[in-house]
């Protein structure tokens, strides 16, 4: 990973596959700023940790959309909580099924995120599946 100057604080950044992202204040249309790009790969890895076994129970072209919603402490210059919500259309489950879904995600979640577990005690960080925890 690289992040090479292109302005003043805007950075374009590159991964070894040569995929790039613009970075740098908010106000620079078309750039994501380093906050959002943490929130970003919070929201990535929940919904790639999750995918399998919302697929098993699903269907392979399920729909989801995962946010990560959070503000930083200006005072500090750091986040110290980001809400993982996860939005799913469940409307073919059960309750029961809804709830084992949910803690499945969860616990997917838990082990596999590896930007999640990376943060963590650091950030709090919580997960929803359509508003209700999924721990």
């Amino acid at each position: 990973m690289s992040a090479t100057r292109t302005g003043a604080r805007s950075y374009i950044g590159r991964n070894a596959r040569g995929s790039e992202v613009l970075i740098g204040p908010a106000e620079l249309a078309g750039h994501f700023t380093p906050g959002e790009l943490l929130k970003l790969a919070l929201a990535g890895c929940a919904g790639m940790s999750s995918d399998r076994v919302t697929a098993r129970r699903l269907g392979d072209d399920y729909q989801a959309t995962v946010w990560a919603h959070g503000v930083s402490d200006p005072n500090e210059e750091r986040y110290r909580a980001i809400d993982e919500e996860i939005l799913l259309d469940l409307d073919g489950l059960d309750e029961a099924d809804v709830a084992t879904l949910r803690t499945i995600i969860g616990k997917s979640i838990d082990r596999a995120c590896t930007v999640g577990r990376s943060v963590v005690g650091s950030i709090d960080v919580t997960t929803t599946v359509n508003g209700e925890s999924a721990h």
